[in-house]
């Protein structure tokens, strides 16, 4: 996750950061991305089941529910031992997890823990009444899925009127008092839909929106035509940064993400470099280096709807055992050779244009599934890197962000 108006926008410095002592337990929401112990944020994919058929779902999610699905108490203990672990976010996600039969119970027993609960839904059983409820339970942030403008929207989602209500769902969180957010994920068929997403957070009053790289999995594997190349992404990165600077200078500013593509770090730095401000370059690089770049399988776990755990919610391929068997933590801290060990030292793995990287540390080798989706090596180049050969082998500024 890489925070545009953070690090671009200068809305965050690195004393911000370090006050908390990097200490994922202490930092606030906004400033996780910077944590030190990467205790992991654990996405929990509660559900399969789906009330639309979205053609990139990563999660392959079905109509109905999979037969093996967690119970209810096995919820309860799973909650109980991540927030005993120290897991400073837990995301609900599906599938739609409002779907799930006892999601409100989940949510509660998650705040009761002192776990900040977060939401991802497609928004469309969301109405005033829920939103209430929701808000009641205590939980952080709903982020709710929107691909486009109504009609992009509403033919991408395979349902009529589905932008509609991702707008009821949107206002009735918002009055309701629950911190929202747009989820956007890119590709060929709404990165023209761009401006008018920025159009919709200014007119809406919507206060953070995440832009997501297509990760080609589950779904997503037959999506790969829809796949962004690299000057269009660069192209979409220059609007996403002048829109953030925008809302900035405005005096109401958003925050804006970009993720699933930590290849856009080095190009904020880069891109800033060239204004010729050396000072926010620097500041840039530093904070990216306290990022640390992708932390799947470290500083970000999922955990399917059966207990499988996995490194990231899109490695779906790995799974690294289950709560079924083991605690979480006791499987994401197993001493034995592993690949979440690798993935700590990613560094001597990574082959290619990664491994010589001059950004490898503030990049982190990027997303490593959508590597082995894209070669069958989970040590290959990740395909979404658009930086050029001589960017990521000039290094423009030395170790202390001095010019």
């Amino acid at each position: 996750m890489i925070g545009v108006s953070k690090l671009y926008c200068g809305t965050v410095e690195p004393s911000d950061v370090l006050r908390y002592d990097r200490k994922s337990t202490r930092l606030p929401s906004r400033l996780l991305q910077f944590s030190a112990d990467k205790t992991p944020v654990v996405v929990w994919n509660v559900t399969r089941v789906c009330n639309l058929a979205c053609r990139h779902c990563y999660a392959e999610a079905t109509p109905d529910p999979a037969p093996n699905e967690l119970t209810l108490k096995e919820g309860f203990y799973l909650i109980d031992h991540l927030a005993e672990y120290g897991v400073p976010v837990i995301l609900f996600s599906g599938g739609e997890p409002l779907l799930h039969p006892h999601i409100f119970e989940l949510i509660a027993r998650a705040v009761k823990n002192g776990l900040r609960a977060v939401l991802s839904t497609n928004g469309l059983l969301i109405d005033r009444e829920k939103a209430v409820r929701l808000a009641g339970l205590g939980l952080s942030y709903v982020g709710v899925s929107l691909d486009g403008l109504a009609t992009t929207h509403d033919q991408l989602r395979h349902r009529p009127g589905a932008f509609n209500l991702t707008m009821r769902a949107l206002s009735a969180a918002r009055e309701a008092g629950l911190k929202i957010g747009l989820r956007f994920t890119m590709h060929r068929q709404n990165i023209h839909e761009l401006p008018g997403i920025f159009n919709l957070l200014a007119n809406e009053d919507i206060p953070r929106v995440c832009f997501y790289h297509l990760v080609t999995y589950g779904r997503g594997r037959n999506f790969d035509d829809m796949t962004l190349g690299p000057a269009e992404t660069r192209q979409a990165l220059d609007l996403i940064v002048d829109q953030a600077v925008k809302f900035q200078i405005s005096g109401h500013p958003r925050e804006v993400l970009t993720v699933d593509n930590h290849a856009d770090g080095p190009y904020l730095y880069l891109k800033m470099k060239q204004t010729g401000n050396q000072r926010r370059a620097a500041t840039i690089l530093e904070l990216l280096r306290l990022n640390g770049g992708n932390s799947s399988g470290r500083g970000i776990g999922a955990i399917s709807w059966n207990g499988d755990i996995h490194p990231d919610q899109f490695w779906r391929s790995i799974t690294l055992g289950s709560v079924r068997d083991r605690d979480f933590a006791e499987i994401w801290h197993d001493p034995n050779p592993s690949l979440l060990n690798a993935l700590k030292n990613k560094k001597d793995y990574v082959t290619g244009r990664c491994r010589h990287c001059v950004f490898l540390d503030v990049c982190g080798g990027n997303l490593r599934a959508r590597a082995e989706a894209a070669t069958g090596n989970i040590w290959g180049e990740d395909p979404a890197c658009y930086l050029t050969d001589e960017e990521i082998s000039t290094d423009l500024i030395n170790l202390n962000g001095v010019a």
